[in-house]
Parts: structure tokens; sequence; C-alpha cells
């Protein structure tokens, strides 16, 4: 790495203040930060010393979604290959995955980069590290048959409305990858939901096969859950959907590494398990005897199997920019998106995938969620005061 540094040491003073790329000076140093750590340190006044800083928080949570990164490259390969008849083994799986997938980050992080670049040297800000988790996420809750100009249209739409309209990282209301997915739902339905995978071409001779589909979990929901996928199939994740959202077993590889670091909040992705499996029961103890195939009568821990529901618990509820920020705040935010998810799943069939909206949806009750967690708590402390003898 030497010789980058050497590379990158000898292009510095023509973007800093008085050379002729000042203007650019934001992306250079974006390149500088992102590869090496940065040698600045405070001098005075009172700051935090941690050794964890916002491109090592980013970087684990990278780590973390890698599982069910290279699951779902796999699984794409198993899932045509399972289709056309062939018989392959991993790796002729994997690589298939791979080509298909890589296309859709790169044109995640190329248009997400693209953007925060050009508000960085408008507003002469330094480019944040917080895309790196959003240009990861957004085509992991992409299906694999997603269009790319889509892909590039809904990144620069969630980073734009979603981010920089608030002020950039750290100041933003809505999930980013969740507002790109919600972009493409609303806009272009039938590309995100239902019945998705990739078209097929046979081989030699045999029939073409244009725009073949098998349905989701989430789209068997709708008529009848029990043809659901059998239940270790919904937890290795050997069935079709998005990309990053099918094993369970990847995801919760990921949700240890989270928790390990202390990146992840377990009081969200534990509260919001309890939230949909609560409903879900709520559900079955209602639901209409005389149709057994109602998505009422659906086993409460089903939910959790189905969709998105364990990935939105353990990378997107947990998001520490949009969720709520106090103790208790987590445990309510987890509970409630969990119950609002199931709510959404069973109630409504236009939203088959609840877990999407709910998220969303309490993103902006966060922080009144947190501002009555902090009032209650003034009140009891000034309750309690008031009551004792002086």
């Amino acid at each position: 790495m030497k010789f980058i540094r050497d590379i990158l040491d000898k292009i510095k003073p023509d973007f800093e203040k008085g050379g002729k790329f000042e203007k650019f000076w934001p992306a250079y140093n974006a390149f500088d930060v992102f590869l090496f750590t940065p040698a600045e340190t405070t001098q005075t006044g009172s700051h935090i010393r941690d050794a964890v800083d916002l491109k090592r928080t980013m970087s684990v949570v990278i780590l973390a979604l890698m599982p069910c990164l290279f699951f779902g490259m796999w699984n794409t390969g198993y899932q045509h290959f399972r289709v056309t008849g062939v018989e392959t083994g991993l790796w002729e799986n994997f690589f298939f995955g791979l080509i298909k997938i890589f296309p859709i980050i790169v044109v995640s992080y190329v248009s997400g980069l693209t953007v925060e670049f050009i508000f960085a040297i408008k507003r002469g800000h330094p480019v944040n590290e917080g895309f790196l988790v959003t240009g990861m996420l957004i085509p992991l809750v992409m299906p694999v048959t997603i269009p790319l100009w889509m892909v590039a249209v809904a990144t620069v739409f969630a980073v734009i409305l979603g981010k920089e309209a608030f002020g950039g990282t750290g100041m933003n209301v809505l999930n980013p990858a969740l507002l790109a997915r919600a972009f493409i739902f609303f806009a272009y339905p039938a590309q995100i939901s239902g019945e998705v995978w990739n078209d097929l071409t046979l081989g030699e001779g045999q029939k073409i096969i244009n725009g073949y589909s098998g349905a989701t979990s989430m789209a068997v929901l709708d008529y009848d859950y029990h043809n659901l996928p059998p239940l270790n199939d919904l937890i290795t994740g050997t069935i079709q959907g998005s990309i990053g959202e099918t094993s369970k077993i990847a995801i919760a590889i990921g949700a240890l590494i989270l928790l390990v670091t202390g990146i992840g909040s377990w009081r969200i992705m534990l509260s919001m398990f309890i939230g949909g499996l609560a409903m879900g029961f709520f559900f079955n103890n209602i639901a209409p005897a005389g149709n057994p195939a109602h998505p009422m009568n659906l086993p409460a821990y089903y939910h959790w199997l189905i969709g998105g529901f364990a990935f939105g618990a353990v990378f997107m509820a947990t998001d520490p920019v949009t969720a709520a920020q106090t103790n208790t705040g987590k445990y309510i935010y987890g509970f409630l998106i969990g119950v609002f998810a199931v709510i959404l799943r069973v109630v409504n069939p236009a939203y088959p995938e609840g877990v999407m909206l709910a998220i969303l949806f309490f993103n902006v009750f966060a922080p009144l969620i947190d501002h009555y967690v902090i009032q209650s708590n003034i009140s009891r402390r000034v309750k309690r005061w008031n009551s004792t003898d002086r």
C-alpha cells in the first residue's frame, strides 16, 4: 500500500487550499480517509477518545453483510440451474450469481457516490463513509432481476431526498436503503414484488423461457400459506426472493458479528422479533375457522422466516441514525415495527412485505418515541423528588 500512499501524498498539494483542484478536496479526502487511517488528532478542548470511528463502524457492518451477499450469489446460480435441470456444483452456482449481482452492486455504489461527491464539493464538506453500508444494502434488498437503470434511479432518489436533503450522513430521518426499495416498490411494482426471478435461456435445442418466474414466499402468503416452501428451505435460504434476505443462517451470522462488536442493538432486534411473534399469535387466535388457508392462520413464528423480516430486524431497524436512541425507546421502537409488519402482511394484501413500510413508518416516529421516554423519565424523577421528605 506504500505506493498508493506515495501517490496520494504527491498529488495532495493540488487539492489543498490554493491548489488547482482545490474545489475537489472533499473527493480527494474521501479516498484518502477510506484507504488510510487519518493522522489528525484533536489538540485542545473536550473530545471523545475512541478507537472506533465511522469508517471502522461501517466496515464492521459491511463484514456482517458478507454472509448474506455470498449466499445470495450462490442461491442465484442454484435457482437458475435448478430450473434448467443442469447439474452444477458450488462454484458454478456462485460464479453465475456473481456475474448477475456484481453489476447491481457497482451501479448502486457509482450512482450513490456520484451524488455524494457532488453535494460534498458544492457544500465544501468531507464525504462521509455512511454510503459504504447503504451502497451494499440496496442491492441486497433487490431481486436479482431488477433492471440496472432502476437501481441507479432509486439510489439517486434515496441519497438526494432521503439523506442530502436533511444535511447528509447522521441527519437523515429515513433509512436510505429502504427508501430506495420503497421508491421502486411504488414506481415499478412489477419489478420488485410478487413473483421474481431471472429470464432463462435453456441449452441448445431446448425450450427458451423468457420471463420465467416462481412465487416468492411473500407472494404465496397472499393466497395460500400452505404452499409456502418447507421450513428447512426457509431457514437455509434455498428459495426465491431478494438477494440478501433468503438465508436466515447467513443473517444470524451477520447479527452475531454486529452484536459481538457492539455495533447493532440487541434491544431492537429482540423486541422486533417479539413484536412480530406476539402479533402473529394474536391473529392465530382470531383467525376465521372456516378458512384454514387464510394468512391469519399462518403459524406466528413463520413471520420470522418469510420475506425480509429477519434481514430488516438485523440490518435495517438497527440503523443507529434512524432508530430510537434511548434504551427504553429501542424496545418500544422494535416491538412496534414487528407488530405493524405482521399487520400489514396479513390485513393488507397490497403490501405483502410489510417490514419495509413498518420500518420507514417508525423511522419517522423514532424521535417522538425518544421524546416521550425522556419526558416520562423526567416526570418520574420530579415526582420522586417531590415525594421525598426534605
